[in-house]
């Protein structure tokens, strides 16, 4: 998108008086045009072909074809940026699966303000943000619900069969992500096997979601995957992902790894910080730990990486191709804190062989 240029914005929700909230509040906005708006589908798929918009907004829940479906049809077809507003729901995740950007949540009554000025960053983030190839699903010319498949495409391949289930259980790996991570993760978790070192996860995602992301990747990987609480001793084979609205560090008790929850001070730009995550990490456990910086806009991560990597541990950092967004790892290239750039395809290989015991294999 060329320097000065506004970004061309299409709101869709059967509900007009959110639509109007919503466009009233993104006029506001200086950087942000909005050129259109849409009640169903049917409507947004006319308007997105007449209006030709550079972002989306998508209810997900509206009469006839549904917001998912409807992301499912379109983005194979005309590829384009969308934030789905939706519920405190874990339909969310279905909607990313299905090619959208982001995701936020519906305001509560009176928060409207601050649910328009954290809709407008999002915006701004999809208008520069890489999207991923969709299978192809035709769009009825009628209005009753079309048929869509409950998943796209088959599960992330294990890159694990040929490989001797033999880890140093007693290494720690860190994961941090934003935009585009929650599907980044997922593919990375799906095709690792059980058994691994402890690992530790900070996605920027609000309250709750993020209670609901790990029990989706709980039921989708072979880690036993849950939301972090205070005071719980990292074990061998489980994951555990940073609640949406406090800090995730580790911290040393005798000879066990225990997660420290708390603090709600913004780090970085967030809460949950993955430079938080990170560095305390990198205090924790020097050497003994692998660091992965994923897909995300800004810089939280790039700091805590590099001291992950100055005390001695292995960092990964998503390359440039297979981000969503490259600003995160890009910024952890800059400081030098990657040891290896690797495809999201790859990361897992890359992440095995480092913790595989010397001489195994």
């Amino acid at each position: 998108m060329s320097a000065g240029r506004k970004i061309r914005v299409l709101v869709v929700d059967d509900s007009i008086m959110f639509r109007t909230a919503i466009c009233k509040g993104l006029e506001k906005d200086p950087q942000i045009e909005v050129v259109g708006t849409a009640f169903n589908t049917y409507n947004a798929r006319d308007k997105i072909l007449e209006l030709q918009p550079d972002v989306m907004t998508l209810d997900v829940e509206m009469p006839g074809m549904s917001g998912i479906e409807f992301l499912k049809i379109l983005m194979p077809q005309h590829p384009l940026p969308v934030i789905v507003v939706s519920a405190v729901d874990g339909i969310v995740f279905e909607a990313l699966r299905a090619g959208a950007v982001d995701f936020i949540a519906k305001p509560d009554q009176g928060s409207m303000p601050g649910f328009v000025q954290e809709l407008a960053a999002k915006i701004k983030v999809a208008s520069v943000a890489k999207l991923a190839p969709q299978p192809k699903i035709t769009m009825p010319s009628d209005p009753a619900r079309a048929a869509a498949p409950s998943t796209l495409g088959a599960p992330a391949a294990s890159v694990t069969q040929s490989l001797k289930a033999n880890w140093d259980t007693g290494l720690l790996i860190a994961i941090g992500a934003s935009t585009g991570g929650t599907e980044a993760t997922s593919q990375i978790l799906k095709a690792l096997p059980a058994g691994l070192p402890g690992m530790v996860i900070t996605q920027h995602m609000p309250p709750v979601f993020t209670r609901m992301y790990a029990e989706r990747l709980d039921r989708e990987c072979k880690l036993n995957v849950s939301e972090a609480k205070d005071g719980v001793v990292v074990k061998p084979g489980c994951a555990y992902v940073a609640p949406g609205d406090m800090h995730l560090r580790v911290v040393k008790r005798g000879v066990d790894i225990v997660l420290k929850v708390g603090g709600q001070d913004k780090v970085s730009g967030h809460c949950p910080s993955v430079d938080v995550l990170f560095q305390s990490v990198a205090e924790t456990m020097g050497s003994r730990a692998v660091g992965i910086l994923l897909t995300g806009m800004g810089a939280d991560g790039a700091k805590g990486l590099l001291k992950m990597k100055e005390k001695g541990a292995f960092t990964i950092g998503q390359d440039q191709q297979s981000c969503v967004v490259y600003g995160m790892p890009m910024e952890a290239m800059k400081l030098g804190a990657v040891t290896r750039q690797a495809s999201l395809d790859m990361i897992p290989s890359v992440l095995l062989n480092q913790i595989r015991r010397p001489g195994i294999g």
